[in-house]
């Protein structure tokens, strides 16, 4: 699940992005174009330690940035972003903030992420009937993502944001178990 708390300074820059792409009406097009690069960062070690390393000067990690997105690689404004944070050495946070991009740009077009825990992967069908009772639940678009965890034994376990709804059976017998325990008499023989 993606819903996360972001750094103050990656939610700045998110945000900032996000109202630019907006003017140009832009922003999912942005949005794709971030998570694809940051991606290949985090995919690509050498290009990691190069946004990363102290030692390497503000010029030539905008030289880079410059070569590879700067010839039509990525819309304007996401190059023009890159730049800024090349300039202010913050290529470092581009993961952190494709993410807060992501989290805002999903609570603008009114979704939701959920995680869906089930003891055996369910159908497409299924799925999308979960996600269409979750959207209804929650009156906005669910973005479901699916995990299989068999120790819940059946049902299932929706988790939106901080909140938890525990529906397995695991958890029915485990409450089941503390009732019968809190039932039990305590030591009265004749």
């Amino acid at each position: 699940m993606k819903t996360t708390q972001h750094s103050a300074t990656a939610t700045a820059y998110a945000t900032s992005l996000l109202d630019v792409a907006n003017e140009h009406q832009a922003a999912q097009q942005v949005g794709d174009e971030l998570a694809s690069i940051a991606g290949i960062v985090r995919q690509d070690e050498t290009f990691r330690l190069f946004f990363e390393d102290p030692a390497i000067h503000t010029a030539d990690r905008l030289a880079v940035v410059e070569r590879a997105f700067g010839n039509g690689n990525a819309s304007p404004i996401t190059y023009n972003f890159l730049r800024i944070l090349a300039q202010r050495d913050a290529l470092k946070r581009l993961d952190a903030i494709a993410a807060a991009y992501a989290d805002l740009l999903d609570e603008q077009l009114g979704k939701v992420e959920v995680d869906v825990t089930v003891a055996q992967r369910l159908s497409p069908e299924e799925l999308e009937q979960v996600r269409q009772r979750v959207s209804a639940a929650l009156r906005r678009d669910a973005v479901v993502h699916q995990y299989v965890d068999d120790s819940i034994i059946g049902g299932l376990v929706l988790r939106v944001g901080d909140k938890l709804i525990d529906g397995s059976v695991r958890a029915q017998l485990d409450l089941l178990r503390q009732q019968l325990l809190a039932a039990r008499p305590t030591g009265s023989r004749a």
